[in-house]
């Protein structure tokens, strides 16, 4: 128990079903160049796993915090009840979003020291992209650094500190981990347009409207699909790659949800952006076993 909360409640705090839009980029990429013949540092790269959980559990308890003193999220709001809810005080909030983003700064110099000057820089990014994260909200580009602190620099990252290099080859991994990733942050957003005015913010499904949010949505967690399908037929991704229809049926429901947004509003997409990020995991996981087939079956 620290004050009052048990560890359960701390870890609830951090929303970890959002986990996997930061564990799967990493995964993924690992799996990839171990498909492509590169020389995976496995030790290095699981150490880049657990670092880059710790930042999303930072970036989420930041935001948390920030959108409760900006008064984006009261009581009657459904995302972020960590505060709200009266369970814990800002101040906790804020201050376990200190100490996680203490923790993985620290632990990321110890990766940057074992691996090179580079991962320096792409953790400076990264903790400067959660830091400023809640502004970006604000302003509508929440989305964009959604996409870069969690599809871009961890999967350019992960090749670097995993292999000694950057590999340019791990970039087709960015749109369709990305694309999934971007739409939990946007079901999330669409679903609470009408809070989000309440409180003075712009975010991007707002500048959008309720009728083009759902089908922005629908292109972010059914084009990678279409993605895969294409790299697979020129010979990017392994056959195996396809098995990713698998999930197809998941999406193809959270699809058909977002579209009832214009008509039926809020409700419509209560829940969704935690099936994304359930959909992510199923999608990534998939697109990860097929790079670990196919390798072993050459």
């Amino acid at each position: 128990m620290i004050n009052g909360h048990s560890f359960k409640d701390w870890f609830i705090a951090t929303r970890p079903w959002s986990y996997p839009a930061s564990s799967m980029p990493v995964l993924v990429t690992l799996l990839y160049l171990y498909w492509m013949g590169e020389k995976v540092d496995w030790t290095i790269g699981i150490w880049t796993l657990v670092n880059i959980i710790l930042f999303h559990a930072a970036a989420n308890t930041w935001s948390d915090y920030f959108d409760f003193k900006r008064g984006v999220d009261r009581e009657d709001t459904i995302g972020g009840t960590s505060i709200t809810s009266g369970q814990f005080q800002a101040k906790e909030i804020k201050g376990l979003a200190t100490w996680l983003l203490a923790i993985s700064v620290t632990a990321g110099i110890g990766l940057m020291i074992c691996t090179g000057l580079p991962t320096l820089y792409l953790g400076i990014a990264g903790s400067v992209l959660i830091l400023l994260y809640p502004w970006l909200k604000y302003h509508a580009l929440g989305d964009v650094d959604i996409f870069l602190t969690f599809s871009l620099l961890p999967i350019l990252g992960t090749s670097f500190v995993a292999t000694g290099e950057f590999v340019p080859e791990v970039l087709w991994l960015t749109l369709p981990v990305g694309l999934i990733t971007v739409g939990i942050l946007h079901a999330n957003n669409s679903r609470d347009i009408e809070h989000d005015k309440r409180a003075g913010i712009n975010t991007f499904a707002m500048l959008a409207g309720k009728k083009a949010s759902a089908y922005i949505y629908c292109i972010e967690v059914l084009l990678p699909f279409v993605w895969v399908a294409i790299c697979t037929a020129f010979g990017i991704f392994p056959w195996w790659s396809l098995i990713v229809v698998v999930a197809l049926k998941p999406a193809m429901e959270n699809a058909r949800k977002a579209m009832k947004f214009p008509s039926k509003g809020m409700e419509a997409l209560t829940g969704v952006d935690e099936m994304t990020a359930k959909l992510q995991l199923m999608f990534s996981l998939l697109l990860t076993v097929s790079f670990l087939i196919d390798k072993l079956l050459q």
